[in-house]
């Protein structure tokens, strides 16, 4: 009687699990929230995934403008530091050679010293030529605006995943208008434009904007920031100031070169 009801009871569970619970992860999911006024979930499996689109690949170093800020210019790392678990920054841990850093999985992301508001940033990266892994476990790593806005870095040349999370996504928001991506291995150019968000004491008065190029091909249009991007959840703002630049370490080895910055002040009337 005993192994009787055990069978039933467990068979009852096993009905009343959420069918997401035998969903393919790597294509998105079923069971997470929505942001106001949006039909997509966060990560949504069924969300329509970017065409692709030829793109200049392998393109040589953009050099950076009179004005710019360089934050890494192939060897010189003194513009960043590794925060530790704490957070108090520290030594560098990324490798630096031939010109570029590469991520170091399980040693950290980086964190620039300075803080920024508006700004025009250029990244250059590229993902291994060897391809390891899938979906989100494949070339991954990220531009964190203020360390709280991403734009996705990801190998995403034929490479399935969910939509707001392949590259020039912004991250669990947006997907790219198209895919504009190179193959595993050859290097591939960002270039974005960020309104940083107002705040009156703690009331938002304007939220962030974001205009993305991936190889020359707009992404991005001055999309709104909705929050903070997070990972299967709905970002919400906070008040905040001017803020370091991060490039994430996803455990998956990433390339960078050529990083520079030019802080936006409008134009002189």
């Amino acid at each position: 009687m005993k192994k009787t009801v055990f069978t039933i009871a467990t068979f009852a569970l096993a009905t009343l699990l959420p069918a997401q619970q035998n969903q393919d992860h790597r294509l998105g999911y079923d069971d997470t929230p929505s942001y106001p006024g949006s039909k997509w979930k966060v990560h949504d499996s069924k969300r329509p995934r970017p065409a692709m689109v030829s793109a200049s690949c392998n393109a040589n170093t953009v050099k950076a403008p009179s004005d710019a800020e360089v934050l890494f210019d192939g060897k010189d790392t003194s513009k960043w530091v590794t925060p530790d678990k704490e957070g108090k920054p520290g030594p560098v841990s990324w490798k630096v050679e031939n010109g570029y850093m590469e991520v170091v999985p399980g040693k950290g992301g980086l964190k620039s010293k300075a803080s920024f508001g508006d700004f025009q940033l250029h990244v250059e990266w590229a993902s291994p030529a060897e391809v390891k892994g899938d979906s989100q476990n494949r070339g991954n790593s990220g531009i964190m605006i203020m360390g709280q806005y991403e734009v996705q870095v990801l190998d995403s040349w034929d490479n399935p995943t969910y939509a707001d999370g392949q590259a020039t996504a912004i991250y669990g928001q947006y997907p790219p208008y198209v895919n504009a991506s190179c193959k595993p291995g050859e290097w591939q150019a960002y270039d974005i434009i960020f309104e940083s968000p107002k705040f009156e004491g703690d009331k938002l008065v304007k939220p962030a904007y974001v205009t993305v190029f991936h190889n020359g091909v707009m992404t991005q249009n001055h999309e709104q920031v909705l929050g903070p991007t997070l990972h299967r959840a709905v970002g919400v703002y906070k008040a905040h100031g001017d803020l370091p630049l991060e490039l994430q370490n996803h455990n998956t080895s990433v390339r960078y070169r050529s990083l520079w910055l030019r802080r936006l002040k409008g134009r002189q009337e």
